[in-house]
């Protein structure tokens, strides 16, 4: 009978991308393909892939473009910076900014942000 080794490691699977289960569910969807055979083609479980399967039938799996919103900051000569608050929501991210912030601070923020 064979043992596990205490010491040794486990195999991870590794995690796929939207992309990548996308591509691997749409080889399960030509005629004749079989998604056991897809699965271990690319070194997943069938039941993973089936799985993956029903979050495309429902579209959880779609590929959606970033949506970017132009943003213009206009400095105003001879005005003091104004304490306030700016929240913005990303799909990622909350950010949350009390006080002054100078335009170069702000666009490295939603820079950094949007990646």
């Amino acid at each position: 009978m064979l043992e596990a080794m205490p010491n040794e490691p486990v195999a991870k699977r590794p995690r796929r991308s939207k992309q990548e289960r996308r591509r691997v569910v749409e080889e399960t969807l030509k005629p004749g393909a079989s998604v056991a055979v897809v699965a271990r083609a690319h070194g997943d479980n069938a039941n993973r892939v089936f799985h993956w399967r029903k979050l495309y039938r429902e579209g959880r799996l779609d590929i959606a473009p970033a949506q970017l919103v132009p943003v213009r900051i206009h400095e105003v000569v001879g005005a003091q910076p104004r304490d306030g608050v700016i929240r913005i929501e990303l799909a990622r991210a909350r950010i949350h900014i009390e006080g002054a912030v100078d335009a170069d601070s702000l666009r490295i923020v939603l820079e950094q942000a949007a990646r």
